[in-house]
């Protein structure tokens, strides 16, 4: 997938500035993609070249002008095209925390267990940011009522989805602390 259509998915969310996008970018697609702001002011300017966003400056007092993107009608025809398209492959994890688990029984265990901990305090504060979007979301509805009602339903369940991984991350990380514990623990009674 290329970065533009995800900023195209946000921006499906409505007029945007770059700056608004880089920051938004954490409660909008930032559990299936991440970029940095520079990529993001870089694409929207190829976007833009495209003819897939266009770009209107609103002027401010006391701060720099902004620009504010929002998709053309080629960008919408542009997510119909992408969205009928089969994904290229299905995802591949590629993760650091992942292959120093494997090198865990060659390895620092008491380093790999940091490391994991330190996981599972990202997923944690992750999955409480996610629960406020999702509140934010639903405003009080049911999840029915959401979906009955909501104008779009895409941005609830790829949230459901980050929320997914993030509990996900939460189980593996307690059973790998508790099997390196355990691993700790009879090599604590070998070396006795």
């Amino acid at each position: 997938m290329a970065l533009r259509n995800a900023v195209m998915a946000a921006l499906l969310e409505g007029e945007a500035s770059g700056y608004d996008l880089a920051k938004g970018f954490d409660a909008t697609v930032a559990n299936f993609w991440t970029a940095t702001p520079q990529q993001l002011y870089r694409e929207l300017e190829r976007m833009e070249a495209d003819g897939l966003v266009t770009a209107r400056v609103v002027e401010q007092e006391r701060r720099p002008n902004k620009r504010l993107f929002s998709l053309t009608p080629a960008g919408r025809d542009a997510v119909r095209a992408y969205t009928a398209e089969p994904p290229a492959r299905p995802s591949v994890v590629r993760d650091e925390l992942l292959v120093k688990v494997q090198c865990a029984d060659a390895g620092d265990l008491d380093a790999v267990r940091t490391a994991v901990a330190e996981r599972m305090e990202w997923a944690t504060a992750k999955l409480a940011r996610y629960e406020r979007i999702r509140q934010r979301l639903l405003a009080g509805r049911s999840e029915e009522a959401y979906f009955a009602e909501a104008e779009r339903v895409g941005p609830y369940l790829t949230l459901l989805r980050g929320m997914s991984f993030e509990r996900e991350n939460l189980q593996w990380g307690d059973l790998v602390l508790r099997r390196l514990a355990q691993r700790a623990a009879v090599r604590s009674q070998q070396s006795d």
